[in-house]
């Protein structure tokens, strides 16, 4: 049984239906199978850091964990949420480098 998306993810991929394949063709992919937390966000970060706005980053990992690592940091940084899809045992995380106007700014902390 599948699992229900989380609501921004559920958000974030209706909207990604219609552009996913355009923005798979021309998205920068970074590969971080094989690595473990914190590695494939701080690889997401670094390309995203690099992309042109609105240009594709594609992450694709197979740590669990950057199912929650990923949109955190993407919330934390004021980025719009990503669409995540569970491929061939790992996840393919799309980020479009755009920042969210209502969370840009704001200090996101843990709660302990």
């Amino acid at each position: 049984m599948p699992k229900p998306p989380i609501p921004s993810e559920a958000k974030a991929n209706d909207d990604a239906k219609a552009e996913d394949g355009r923005a798979l063709d021309t998205a920068v992919v970074v590969d971080a199978r094989g690595h473990r937390c914190p590695t494939p966000t701080l690889r997401l970060r670094r390309a995203l850091e690099t992309a042109a706005p609105d240009d594709c980053v594609v992450l694709l990992a197979d740590d669990p964990l950057a199912r929650i690592d990923v949109p955190h940091f993407l919330a934390s940084e004021g980025y719009a949420p990503a669409v995540i899809v569970e491929i061939d045992g790992g996840l393919r995380i799309m980020v479009r480098k755009r920042r969210d106007e209502g969370s840009f700014g704001k200090v996101f902390t843990a709660i302990p």
